[in-house]
């Protein structure tokens, strides 16, 4: 929830206050010009868990379900991209390791050192 309990108090204070100094000046009975103020202030505090919940509501949705397909797609197309890469052996002996991960770099090193153990067995 946005906020803490302090904005319900701040609320109820303010609806009281409010209601109050409005009706203070009315030929109504002081007994029931407190209890309709403290009615007015517990219902604004309840209200203000309303309030509270649709601020934190606006303020934290996720983004757009558009964009969250289009990087998904990007990385799902960066990862067939990087298994593509991996599957067609090279004739070079070096590679050029620019943005790859250290377990990328393993698993090629370890291609290539079997590559080069099947070549000495074939040889041999």
């Amino acid at each position: 929830m946005f906020g803490s309990i302090f904005y319900n108090l701040w609320g109820a204070l303010i609806a009281f206050s409010i209601y109050f100094f409005s009706t203070f000046q009315k030929p109504i009975t002081p007994l029931r010009i407190i209890i309709g103020s403290f009615v007015a202030g517990i219902l604004v505090f309840f209200v203000m868990y309303i309030v509270r919940f649709l601020i934190a509501y606006v303020l934290f949705t996720p983004e757009s379900n558009e964009d969250v397909v289009e990087g998904e797609l990007e990385d799902n197309e960066s990862d067939n991209r990087n298994e593509e890469d991996q599957e067609t052996p090279t004739a070079n002996s070096t590679v050029e390791f620019q943005d790859e991960s250290s377990d990328e770099i393993a698993q090629v090193v370890r291609t290539m050192m079997d590559h080069e153990d099947d070549l000495q067995v074939n040889n041999a």
